[in-house]
């Protein structure tokens, strides 16, 4: 499926724990990516419930939005609705972004970041997302799928740029800009509601505390050096966005993420 284009290679490396240990699959991969996560200072403290069925059948292809042109917000905004989460519950989510790194939009530039701070999750991702981009971090992007991005080094999907400046999405986008608490709750309640789909929480094991508790992170939303409150590109039209001050020193360029 072109939607797990890139889980290659975590995959094979995840088979041979699957085939020694008695986890299902669905449980072993919802575990690692808990445990993954929460391995990222600013994470959540994420719950994780064992007792998935393996599948019998593969998934039918096309069931998870694309970030390109073919799946506009309301699209994507209906698929998530299908699977019973809201607008403000997706925007949550993709705070997963702020630890994330694309290979595949641009395989020229493997492991380039979604945001300045892909070690850490923090509210960076939707400060970022919301600055008018300047240019295309690499030259072999999809550009179906990538826009240009405002920082060096750093990759912007077209999904989230739609999602960031869209009228029903944009507001509570820019409400996690500076909210580092507020981020985590929402994302940690929409990460569970989304690993509890199709099964039946009182027939599974509560297994949260085996995860890792995550490092402490000192809140600092900032504009990357070289930029200002004039290179926000506001959408929501309730509020304004957040007032923030740029870090001192030469313009931001992110460097890759080293797999």
């Amino acid at each position: 499926y072109d939607a797990n284009n890139g889980l290659d290679g975590i995959i094979n490396k995840q088979k041979p724990f699957i085939a020694k240990h008695t986890l299902t699959a669905g449980d072993f991969v919802q575990f690692a990516g808990a445990v993954g996560l929460s391995n990222c200072p600013g994470a959540p403290q994420l719950k994780f419930f064992l007792g998935r069925p393996n599948a019998t059948i593969a998934s039918p292809d096309g069931m998870v939005p694309e970030p390109s042109a073919v799946d506009d917000v309301t699209s994507i905004l209906s698929r998530m609705e299908d699977a019973g989460f809201s607008p403000r519950e997706l925007v949550a989510l993709l705070a997963s972004h702020s630890v994330a790194a694309a290979d595949h939009v641009d395989p020229t530039i493997p492991g380039t970041p979604l945001d300045s701070t892909p070690s850490a999750f923090d509210t960076q991702f939707f400060i970022e997302a919301q600055l008018r981009g300047t240019l295309f971090p690499g030259t072999g992007g999809d550009k179906q799928k990538e826009v240009e991005s405002p920082l060096r080094g750093e990759l912007r999907l077209r999904s989230d740029h739609m999602i960031a400046r869209d009228s029903r999405t944009s507001c509570d986008w820019q409400s996690l800009a500076k909210d580092q608490k507020k981020m985590q709750s929402e994302f940690a309640a929409a990460f569970l509601k989304m690993s509890l789909l199709g099964q039946n929480q009182a027939k599974m094991v509560d297994c949260s505390e085996v995860l890792p508790i995550p490092l402490k992170l000192k809140p600092n939303p900032h504009l990357p050096a070289g930029k200002s409150m004039d290179d926000i590109e506001q959408a929501c039209t309730t509020a304004s966005f957040p007032s923030l001050t740029a870090q001192p020193g030469p313009a931001t360029s992110v460097p890759p993420v080293q797999s």
